[in-house]
């Protein structure tokens, strides 16, 4: 393709594209696809000659996008949103357009100047004090990993670095019963094994519980294994815990562990200084890691991970070839030595954008908005016959439908959420994800999509009250 036919033809898809966003309501959330639908569609090898544009897009509208799930549409409550916005549209442009490999300060010296300072600026924003420091991560899951691999070597005096795990005694991390599935992967990779991840008792609000930290460490401790470190969580995903990390970060201080806080989602919404309470003692962590793909309009992925001491998250993870052998070495901030990957996107400037476009203010207004919808999800279902709200937790609405027969009977009150899910994400109207509280099945809707507004809302609860039977 020439660059007269690439222009002629980008401008067609920026076309496309807005008619997408445009109409994205027209589609049921979920696909509603079989297994295989899409594979059967496709020729078993590739073509030998190029066809054109128009046939490939065109295969896009009949094949691709039946078989997608709507992350955008506004009336997708799974999971956490993924949301974006077209100032990060615009950029992801951009990126592709530069084709940036950012893993030395050479390779792109704006890309690692402008990820150092727009880090900088969100650190500033959801109040972390100075003295952390930045780096774009793909996801919370390789913070989490990052975490973990500076715990082991911390403990280690980094031996496990040099020698390896073999006889070295067992190390322990620590986190929530209801921390991410993240952290038992981190702990595996590192090589710690499931064993040596240790989860701690929540109390009646699904919080880690210090008492119970504590104690677990000194057990630990007497039975001849090594505590390393502790992931506590801002915001769990399943039901929205918010971990009491002063008292947590205190325990932490008398044991000597790692502290690192998982506030990939609930974290956005630290850019509110009425939420900031909420995290008291979050400045006292060594790592953080929120989610700016999440809940801050910025197209995935785009991971926020600052660290206290980045010396040691680099001893960790640093490996120099000659190749990656700079004549500014030492010198500038390589950020591939601050994660598992060596080569980086130029994450940093859909960021960039997403901040400049908006401003703290309009970003605040949205947070405000996300939690206000979802405060109105939950009275709304709270006034449906047979709807129990379990919690709301910001953004987050957790219930479950007990109808009065089945009342008591907890088997058939599991069996009976986990099918009216299913049923509802079937209709394809709304998407919501099942959740396990106290090992009963409930159902999660978070709000915080770009698109979504307040008569989604009702749209959804009236969804869900005809397909629970429980006439609004």
């Amino acid at each position: 393709m020439d660059l007269d036919s690439f222009r002629a033809e980008a401008h067609r898809i920026v076309e496309r594209m807005a008619d997408y966003l445009e109409g994205i309501e027209d589609f049921p959330v979920r696909s509603r696809l079989s297994p295989g639908a899409v594979a059967a569609q496709l020729p078993k090898a590739a073509p030998e000659a190029g066809e054109p544009m128009e046939a490939v897009l065109a295969d896009v509208e009949r094949i691709v996008l039946p078989g997608l799930t709507h992350w955008q549409h506004p009336r997708f409550f799974a999971y956490f949103p993924a949301n974006s916005s077209p100032p990060a549209i615009l950029a992801e442009m951009l990126t592709a357009a530069f084709a940036a490999q950012c893993m030395l300060w050479q390779t792109s010296p704006a890309a690692t100047e402008l990820e150092t300072v727009v880090l900088d600026w969100l650190r500033q924003l959801v109040g972390l004090p100075a003295g952390f420091h930045g780096v774009i991560q793909d996801t919370a899951s390789s913070a989490t990993l990052c975490a973990v691999l500076m715990a082991r070597e911390r403990a280690t005096g980094w031996r496990s670095d040099a020698e390896g795990l073999s006889g070295l005694p067992p190390l322990r991390i620590y986190a929530s019963a209801e921390a991410h599935s993240s952290v038992e992967k981190a702990v595996r990779i590192a090589g710690l094994g499931r064993a040596g991840l240790r989860l701690v008792p929540v109390d009646a609000a699904w919080r880690l519980r210090p008492d119970a930290l504590a104690a677990m460490i000194a057990a630990d401790r007497a039975a001849g294994a090594v505590p390393a470190g502790v992931v506590a969580t801002f915001g769990t995903t399943g039901l929205g815990a918010l971990d009491p990390l002063a008292e947590i970060a205190a325990v932490c201080r008398r044991e000597e562990l790692l502290l690192h806080v998982d506030a990939a989602w609930a974290g956005s919404a630290l850019l509110l200084p009425e939420v900031r309470e909420l995290a008291h003692g979050l400045g006292e962590a060594d790592s953080v890691v929120i989610n700016p793909h999440k809940w801050l309009l910025t197209n995935f992925d785009c991971t926020a991970h600052w660290v206290r001491d980045p010396a040691a998250l680099v001893r960790t993870l640093s490996v120099l070839p000659p190749y990656l052998r700079s004549a500014e070495t030492g010198r500038v901030i390589d950020y591939r030595d601050w994660g598992v990957p060596l080569g980086r996107r130029f994450r940093a400037l859909k960021l960039w954008f997403v901040l400049r476009s908006y401003g703290a203010a309009a970003l605040r207004a949205k947070l405000r908005a996300d939690i206000a919808m979802a405060a109105d999800a939950a009275a709304r279902l709270a006034a449906l016959p047979g709807i129990e709200v379990v919690t709301r937790s910001l953004a987050l609405v957790v219930f479950r439908h007990v109808p009065q027969p089945l009342a008591g009977d907890a088997a058939a009150l599991d069996a009976h959420n986990r099918a009216l899910v299913e049923r509802i994400n079937a209709d394809g109207r709304i998407y919501l994800t099942p959740g396990v509280c106290d090992g009963g099945a409930v159902i999660r809707l978070a709000t915080g999509g770009t698109w979504t507004r307040p008569r989604h809302i009702a749209e959804a609860v009236a969804v869900i009250a005809e397909l629970a039977g429980a006439p609004a």
